[in-house]
Order: C-alpha cells, then sequence, then structure tokens
C-alpha cells in the first residue's frame, strides 16, 4: 500500500533529532541491537505521547486506491541486491497509511545507517505526481523477499504494514490471517480500541549465505511503548522468533485489555455455519482457535460469524500455546480458485519461558462478507506491570501449512451442525434442539480396533441440558464420529459446552469446546 508526506512539522521534526541523537549516542558506546531499541521505549515511556504526523502533499492525498496501487517499488532498487538472499522493499505512504515509519540498516559493525525515501526508488505508474517537491516522505512500511519456493524467485516472506501488523509466509502458502506486535483493549473496556504502531525499523544487514533476517522496532501508542527484536527464519513452515520488552505509561485512563501475541483473521462461513446463496461450502482464513494449557489439556474452539459481537476466553495457570489455525486443507471445502483458502497458514504462538496465569481471549465480530478481519484471539496476563516497569516476554510464531501443530493423541478433523432426515414423529421432540457432529481423528485413535469401547463424555454450563451424546468409529474415513444434541433451557440465551473422547480409562481426543449462540432477533 504506497503513500508519501510533506516535510515534517516542527514537533515530528524535533522528535527526529532527537533519536537521531540517541541512535549516535548508543551507538558510540556498542553496536545496535534490543537494549538500544528498549532504552528508547523505556524513555518514550516516561515522556507524554506524541500522535504521528499523518499529512500528506495534497496530490499523494488525493489519491484514491487504484492510483496508490499503481506506485510500486522498483524491484532492482531493493535493500541488498545481489547481497544476500534476503532482499528489503518499502510501501510509498498515501491515505490509507498516511504514517510514516523511520527505517534503518544495521551494518556488521553494528552501526546504524538510516535508509531514506528517494522518489527514484518507485514507479509511479500512470500516476503524474510532483514527487521532485517532495523533502523525505518516509515509508509506510517494509516487506522482506526470499527464495521461499524455488530458488529463480524471490518471493515475498514477511511484511510489516499499518499500526503494528505484520505477516508472513511459508513455502506453499498464500497471504491469510496477520499478527500484532500489540492489542490494547480490544475486548472489555467500553471504549476504543488502541492500535499501537511501530514507529521505527532497524534492519540487520544479512550475510551473503543468511538463513535468518534479524528486524528490531520500536512501538509507541498513547499508553505503551515497547522494544521488538523479529529473527524470521524462512521455511516450509516460516518461524517468527519474537522477544518484547514493554513499558506502560502514566496515563488518567489505565489498560483493561492488554493482548500480547495477538493474532487477527477472518471467519465468514464455515461447515459448522454455511451461508446460503454461496456456491462455496467454506470461506475464511482460520476455522478455529487451539489451545495448549500447561496442564496438558488441548482446546479446540470452532470459529463462528456470530450476529453480535461475541468475546469469549479461556483462564489457564500456564499456557504452551494458541493459534488461530486452518485446518482444513482440501480445495473442494472451499472451491475457490481465486482466494485459495486451503493455502492459508495457520499462525501458532509458543510461549518461550514462563508466561504465568492468565487467559487466551477470542473476539468474534459479524460480518457481511470477507473482505473484513472479524477473528481476533491474543493472550492476557493475569496481572499487568506498573507503569515503567519493564514487562518481558517471548515466543515462536510459526506460520504453518499442511504440516502443522496438530495435538497429540487426536483433533476435531471437522465439526457440522444440524440433523440429517427426520421422521415427522420425532419432529416435535427434537424442537429445540442443536446437534453437532464431529469427527476425531489422530494417532491415538488410529491405535484403536473399530470396535474398541470409545465414549463420547459431553458436558455443558447450567443452560446446557444434554439430551444425547453417541461415538462411533466411521469406515468411510477411520475417524471415530461424536453426535451431541442439547436443548437450551433458556432459548435466548448461550450455551457453552464441552467434549472429547474417552477409551476406558484415557482420554483419546482434545478437548471440543463450543458456544451455541440464541437464534438471532428478527
Amino acid at each position: 500500500m504506497p503513500l508519501c508526506l510533506r516535510r515534517p512539522r516542527t514537533a515530528a521534526l524535533a522528535t527526529i533529532v532527537l533519536l537521531a541523537a540517541a541512535f549516535s549516542a548508543a551507538s558510540a558506546q556498542a553496536a545496535w541491537g534490543f537494549e538500544q531499541v528498549a532504552q528508547l521505549a523505556r524513555s518514550r515511556a516516561a515522556a507524554p505521547f506524541r500522535a504521528p504526523d499523518a499529512s500528506l502533499p495534497p496530490a499523494l492525498a488525493q489519491l484514491d486506491y487504484d492510483g496508490l496501487r499503481d506506485i510500486r517499488f522498483r524491484p532492482d532498487h531493493a535493500l541488498w541486491r545481489g547481497h544476500s538472499p534476503f532482499e528489503a522493499m518499502f510501501f510509498h505512504r498515501g491515505r490509507y497509511h498516511p504514517e510514516a515509519v523511520r527505517i534503518h540498516e544495521v551494518d556488521a559493525a553494528g552501526q546504524v545507517n538510516p535508509v531514506p525515501w528517494q522518489a527514484s526508488d518507485f514507479d509511479y505508474g500512470k500516476n503524474t505526481l510532483p514527487v521532485a517537491a517532495w523533502r523525505d516522505l518516509g515509508h509506510a512500511g517494509l516487506r522482506i523477499h526470499f527464495p521461499l519456493n524455488t530458488p529463480a524467485y524471490k518471493d515475498e516472506l514477511i511484511v510489516f504494514l499499518g499500526a503494528s501488523y505484520f505477516r508472513a509466509l511459508g513455502a506453499g502458502q498464500q497471504y491469510g490471517l496477520s499478527a500484532r506486535g500489540l492489542a490494547i483493549d480490544t475486548a472489555g473496556a467500553g471504549g476504543p480500541e488502541e492500535f499501537p504502531r511501530f514507529t521505527d525499523f532497524w534492519l540487520e544487514r544479512p550475510d551473503p549465505q543468511a538463513g535468518q533476517l534479524v528486524v528490531h522496532a520500536l512501538l509507541d501508542s498513547p499508553r505503551a511503548s515497547g522494544a521488538y527484536r523479529f529473527t524470521v527464519r524462512p521455511g516450509t513452515q516460516t518461524v517468527v522468533e519474537v522477544r518484547a520488552r514493554l513499558y506502560l505509561r502514566e496515563t488518567s485512563r489505565p489498560i483493561a485489555t492488554l493482548g500480547l501475541a495477538p493474532l487477527t483473521s477472518m471467519f465468514l462461513s464455515g461447515e459448522n455455519q454455511p451461508r446460503d446463496g454461496d456456491f462455496r461450502p467454506e470461506v475464511h482464513d482460520s476455522d478455529g482457535l487451539m489451545v495448549a494449557s500447561a496442564s496438558g489439556e488441548w482446546l479446540w474452539r470452532p470459529l463462528q460469524n456470530p450476529p453480535q459481537p461475541l468475546v469469549t476466553s479461556f483462564r489457564l495457570d500456564g499456557l504452551r500455546g494458541f493459534g488461530l489455525m486452518q485446518r482444513d486443507r482440501s480445495f473442494a471445502s472451499y472451491e475457490d480458485t481465486e482466494a485459495r483458502y486451503e493455502r492459508r497458514p495457520s499462525a501458532w504462538v509458543r510461549p518461550l519461558g514462563d508466561w504465568g496465569p492468565g487467559r487466551v481471549e477470542l473476539l468474534q465480530l459479524p460480518t457481511p462478507d470477507e473482505t473484513h478481519d472479524n477473528i481476533a484471539a491474543y493472550w492476557v496476563p493475569a496481572r499487568l506491570p506498573a507503569p515503567g516497569e519493564p514487562l518481558d516476554f517471548a515466543y515462536e510464531l510459526s506460520w504453518q501449512g499442511d504440516e502443522q501443530q496438530r495435538p497429540p493423541a487426536a483433533w476435531a478433523a471437522q465439526s457440522r451442525r444440524g440433523f440429517g432426515y427426520v421422521r415427522a414423529e420425532q419432529a416435535a421432540a427434537l424442537a429445540g434442539q442443536v446437534q453437532y457432529v464431529v469427527d476425531f481423528t489422530g494417532p491415538a485413535l488410529d491405535a484403536l480396533p473399530a470396535g474398541a469401547p470409545v465414549q463420547a463424555i459431553a458436558s455443558g454450563d447450567a443452560n446446557a441440558r444434554i439430551e444425547q451424546v453417541l461415538a462411533w468409529f466411521n469406515p468411510a474415513t477411520r475417524s471415530w464420529r461424536m453426535a451431541l444434541r442439547v436443548r437450551p433451557i433458556d432459548a435466548s440465551q448461550p450455551v457453552e459446552l464441552r467434549a472429547f473422547l474417552r477409551h476406558r480409562d484415557d482420554i483419546v481426543s482434545e478437548t471440543w469446546t463450543h458456544i451455541v449462540l440464541p437464534p438471532s432477533a428478527p
């Protein structure tokens, strides 16, 4: 998404001068790295927040979506072209991404060199713009290229663009869900969400044979500042190792929900919620939230497109991982020759170190179409740091395709809602009930004979009356199928369900958990 800007205002210029002075002082003492960025974050958090300058040259500000799409970075101007398998290219500013980010290269000696905006780096297409009159506009964001799928072509590997959003790809994948550096009051605050943004990036110059790339970033927002280090390792599943240190500001409006390692995705329809009038069986970038607790339990919650905003969470004493997953990898499940949803990656977060108690929170919003992200998931620590107190955390974020994180025993391969053939005399008895049919597969079930005594164990909250739960071997797929029928006691209220498979005294599957929503108002 391309863009540009005028000469900075005095306040913005002063900020740049102060940062430049900080770079010089830090460089004189030591090679540039995470601790230097953290020092900047701490200083920012101790000072009042300054909103970014989003002003643009008038001709640039007037460009519409098509005009901005016609502005492209020239590949032959890429940073490190001919030096490394990695290359960096940059996004132009414009109305959709008006704020500038400052980008720097860190050389092999650890010294910092700015990467300025230059009009000659861009092909402006059919646009006629007075670019010669523009000063250094800064960039809107950056993308890293790497020969991910074939040595002959350098694919996009990871993109940083807009607020603290970033997304990456493994081999054979297409862009789908995104990650963010930080989420503040996404839900639960009773007010607008705050979107922290990366204001500065430092790219470590890779060696000619480098197999990984390091990107440092400085994050800022009205109530928090932070330092980030991203170590990007491309492959069949690209792994981004994230190290972060946050500082909260002293403000009159305390943070209600601090979301760490946030993920953002889209779910329009699926096997559990088909969409009338759409020839495509499913439309989503992710089909479920998976959580691994420190106690050893694995949880799976199929996503929904709810009629109203829906927030649910899993409170845990400790976390082994969570992710928004695209488990269904079959083209026949989507039938979309352009979007290719079966190629969209899953994103799995694995904490490095003990994150302590907290909760995985899931936000699901209604969406009318697939152009809107409506799903968010993140970790909320039980304790917030005091203003000025550092909060350190680290994690691996894996962008996974066909080979993805699974529970060790068995998992839900599909979750369908509805009844099959119902005889006339049964209709009255089934009125008001909801049925789910869930197929489980995995090594713990594969090891059992077809006649094994596998039971489905189901429970619900106080609003649930479990009418029937059955499990049987499915010879067509050599998996095990569960059918669960529940009647809401109060049809106007939601129902929380949990179910898993048990073989004798052993639990042999993850826990399938779902919210039955009340019928939407007419």
